[in-house]
């Protein structure tokens, strides 16, 4: 297709609000930006910057994946996937660079509604080959879920998970852009790669902790922010951390790490550690079947309690191992 006739995808919502920003008239780079180091452009293997993706159509003299077009009906070509090659070819041509720029290989849709063009979007960069990075699939998701008001079913038919995952994604969203933008300096970097540790701040009894040890969201943010909780899994210890006198001291004069090392009891634990995985899974399951109904009940009224953090902690990393041992 010449790409003269092709526009950028504005309406994709992880474009629209970098345009929102910073104005219409946005450069190639900007626009790769505004898509997410890892997203719009990247394969499965890892993270294209911009400087590589451009390079790389400068050495090999164009694209071979094509990119995706929506012929609308009243005659537009919108690209819904593949913007930052589009706007690459668009810049190599207006600047005179050798080469081939005036087309681009293209895969053509005719007239696709809002629903079908989300669709692909879905396919492509929520499970296909060019997968989104982490925050940026929960933006899409958010926009899907409260802008184009798609239901968790239909969304879910598309890319799989379930509506508890699918929640928890959306809702890391709304408090990383509401409580994470405040704490960053207007010269600071917005760090999506935080994002994590707003997954585990959705999980069960940890936002309760937070609050009740007199602290807020923003107050979490901030120790994101600083590094205080690195890696990012150690949210999941902070009910543990906020109740304990030692280790909360130790959290605010260092970080996480070293306030884990005041709930540590090495001794009391060893056999566990030395015990097999057979043994442990075992040994869990026997207790599980005995569980007595009442304890299970208070559990459920009292997330943030250790045991229960414990549970949801062991259920994630099982979960994590099971769909790698059931991976093709």
């Amino acid at each position: 297709m010449p790409v003269t006739d092709i526009e950028l995808d504005r309406e994709n919502p992880r474009i629209r609000k970098f345009l929102e920003m910073y104005g219409e008239d946005v450069t190639p780079e900007q626009i790769h930006l505004a898509l997410g180091a890892g997203g719009d452009d990247t394969g499965a293997g890892g993270g294209t910057t911009f400087s590589k993706l451009r390079n790389s159509i400068l050495s090999n003299g164009g694209v071979i994946q094509p990119v995706l077009i929506n012929h609308t009906s009243d005659g537009r070509l919108v690209c819904i996937e593949g913007n930052t090659r589009v706007a690459l070819y668009q810049e190599f041509l207006s600047e005179g660079i050798p080469g081939n720029w005036n087309h681009i290989p293209a895969l053509v849709h005719e007239d696709l509604d809002e629903a079908s063009a989300d669709a692909v979007r879905l396919q492509v960069h929520l499970v296909g080959p060019r997968p989104w990075d982490p925050y940026s699939k929960a933006k899409y998701l958010h926009h899907l879920r409260h802008r184009e008001h798609m239901p968790f079913s239909e969304i879910i038919d598309f890319c799989g998970g379930n509506e508890t995952d699918l929640n928890r994604s959306i809702s890391a969203y709304v408090d990383m852009e509401k409580h994470y933008r405040d704490v960053i300096p207007e010269d600071g970097k917005f760090d999506t790669t935080r994002f994590s540790g707003f997954v585990e701040l959705q999980k069960p009894g940890i936002k309760e902790a937070i609050l009740a040890a007199n602290y807020s969201l923003t107050d979490f943010a901030r120790w994101i922010h600083q590094g205080k909780l690195f890696p990012l899994n150690t949210v999941r210890r902070l009910p543990s951390i906020l109740k304990n006198k030692q280790a909360r001291e130790a959290f605010q004069k260092h970080d996480a790490k070293r306030a884990i090392a005041h709930l540590e009891t090495p001794d009391s634990h060893k056999a566990l550690e030395n015990a097999s995985l057979l043994q442990l899974c075992q040994a869990l399951t026997n207790r599980l079947l005995a569980f007595p109904y009442p304890e299970a009940a208070r559990l459920k009224d009292n997330p943030g309690d250790e045991a229960a953090l414990a549970l949801f902690e062991a259920k994630d990393e099982i979960v994590r191992l099971i769909q790698y041992l059931e991976e093709e």
